[in-house]
């Protein structure tokens, strides 16, 4: 059968394909149009935004540089050019270390406390800082585990025409080199600082550079003036970002931020403090320094609003003892230990109330050679009264080692008096670890296989601790790296035993590490540093390498 076709003799399937194709070029043209059409409406608009009237648009201009009434400007002017940008670089030792920290800290004894080593300042870094007290933010870079160069950053203050700068402690400490920049110099120019002196306590240091000619400087205010609630300037290098200026008010003054720590009693701003700012000044509106910017509290490694300036009257002080011929800080001391938080029910039963009551005396001491004892309240230092512990501690660190000084007391209910000679705090310190400043160096044994120092438990140490009679030895130090530190003993922890022998001296110790060797087992009995009375054992051990 023939398929259909049309009128024109093609085949119905032909005659399909030939109307669709018939229907193409209409559809084409349909859409062209479209466009057209929409192209005309947007060019009409367009030529309607071109046909607006804008004469009556005024033209901007900008007005002549004038001084506004602005007291922020005025002080940040008179003070930043002698604010400084401090960049330090050191040799750190085997940087990744653990540091061990105590589980447990004990009541804060007043200005007679052994010094804990690195642990305790590094405690007070990461809770206050955010990061380690040597390194710049962010860390001090890759490393397995060998000695690296740390670089990091801080401000300071020039305090005196000649070059005289003020910063922290822990912007300078161990530090192999010092540069500093001025402001308002190219950023390629520094000049090489010297440590003058420098105070752990206060975590202050004096250094000191060259110029050739005479350097701005910023005058120190009365921080005793201060109110809460002054409006006050932070300035420094937050970041690395030299002369940034921030404003807060004074939120506190008296603040102790770390229990049972002398002589760190600081004003609190909210004005922003960072990382870097740290050894910059705290300016009131007079233009002066009333504070070292020191610490801030923060759980981000940032501001959080709550920052922390030693005042300019311990400034002052501190300076200038550290710029003396002995270019250190001597305090006073009468050889004592009491709580930093006495329970009131302490003091009415021993002070009726007042004073401050006497936990321990040190052995050989001043207060121990006046009779003082355990359970005595010291209500009067050289005739003034004292209230509590800072008072206390005050008064005595102000006088100098040597001075003859009047202790008014209670004991059984009767108040007495007693004449002390002030001794120097850090040689007490000294002497409770068994060694002082002077001869330490010299004294000290070398490490040995197992990477530490030690020395006979001093009889406080032992008291504090509960030690039975000649028990165990303190250690004095621990090798970075070594065995010792490899099982996480630290500075101050009693060894007790060595693989169950017994540690009753330094020369038991020297004879149980001769006989130790390469692969074997090392276990320590250990009371750890920061423990009281009811301190107990913990076992510590690896296997000597």
């Amino acid at each position: 059968m023939e398929p259909l076709k049309d009128a024109s003799g093609l085949p119905q399937e032909q005659m399909t394909i030939k109307k669709r194709n018939r229907f193409a070029p209409l559809f084409v043209s349909s859409v062209t149009m479209v466009l057209v059409l929409l192209i005309g409406t947007v060019l009409t608009y367009t030529a309607r935004a071109k046909s607006v009237d804008s004469a009556d648009a005024p033209q901007l201009t900008v007005p002549a540089v004038r001084q506004h009434d602005n007291e922020f400007a005025r002080v940040a002017k008179n003070v930043e050019p002698a604010v400084v940008n401090i960049n330090t670089e050191s040799t750190v030792k085997n940087p990744h270390r653990r540091l061990r920290r105590s589980p447990q800290q004990p009541p804060s004894p007043d200005d007679e406390q052994v010094p804990d080593g690195n642990n305790g300042l590094q405690d007070w870094f990461d809770k206050f800082f955010g990061q380690d007290p040597n390194g710049a933010p962010g860390g001090r870079g890759p490393g397995g585990g060998g000695d690296m160069t740390a670089q990091s950053l801080g401000s300071g203050v020039i305090v005196s025409a000649n070059g005289y700068i003020l910063t922290n402690f822990h912007v300078v400490d161990k530090a192999d080199r010092i540069r500093v920049s001025l402001m308002g110099e190219p950023a390629t120019v520094s000049y090489p600082a010297k440590v003058i002196g420098t105070d752990r306590e206060t975590d202050l240091a004096v250094i000191k550079i060259e110029a050739s000619h005479p350097l701005p400087f910023a005058k120190l205010g009365n921080s005793d003036s201060m109110q809460v609630g002054d409006w006050v300037l932070a300035i420094g290098s937050p970041f690395g970002l030299k002369s940034t200026v921030t404003a807060g008010i004074v939120s506190a003054k008296g603040r102790n931020i770390v229990p049972g720590r002398q002589f760190q009693s600081f004003i609190q701003t909210d004005a922003a403090i960072n990382p870097g700012n740290s050894g910059g000044p705290l300016v009131n509106m007079d233009s002066e320094v009333i504070g070292i910017n020191t610490a801030i509290y923060t759980e981000s490694s940032g501001y959080q609003g709550v920052g922390f300036a030693m005042p300019s009257n311990t400034i002052a002080q501190v300076f200038n003892q550290l710029v003396s011929p002995a270019h250190k800080v001597e305090r006073g001391s009468i050889g004592i230990t009491f709580s930093a938080e006495t329970s009131p029910a302490v003091t009415r039963m021993y002070g009726g109330g007042k004073g401050v009551v006497v936990q321990d005396v040190t052995p050989g001491g001043p207060a121990a050679q006046g009779g003082l004892k355990g359970g005595d309240a010291i209500i009067a230092v050289g005739g003034k009264t004292v209230k509590n512990g800072d008072e206390l501690v005050a008064e005595v660190s102000s006088h100098h080692p040597g001075d003859k000084l009047k202790i008014g007391y209670l004991r059984n209910g009767k108040q007495e008096e007693v004449t002390v000679t002030v001794a120097d705090r850090q040689k007490l310190f000294g002497a409770q670890l068994g060694t002082t400043d002077e001869d330490a160096e010299e004294q000290a044994p070398k490490e040995g296989k197992l990477g530490i120092t030690v020395r006979s438990v001093p009889a406080a140490t032992a008291k504090r601790l509960n030690l039975q009679g000649n028990q165990g030895v303190i250690v004095m130090d621990v090798k970075p790296g070594g065995f010792g530190d490899s099982v996480q003993l630290g500075r101050g922890d009693v060894i007790l035993e060595i693989n169950r022998q017994p540690v009753g001296d330094p020369d038991a110790f020297a004879k149980i590490e001769s006989g130790l060797k390469s692969g074997q087992d090392v276990v320590f009995v250990v009371r750890q540093a920061g423990q009281g009375r009811e301190a107990t054992n913990s076992f510590l051990g690896g296997t000597l390498p």
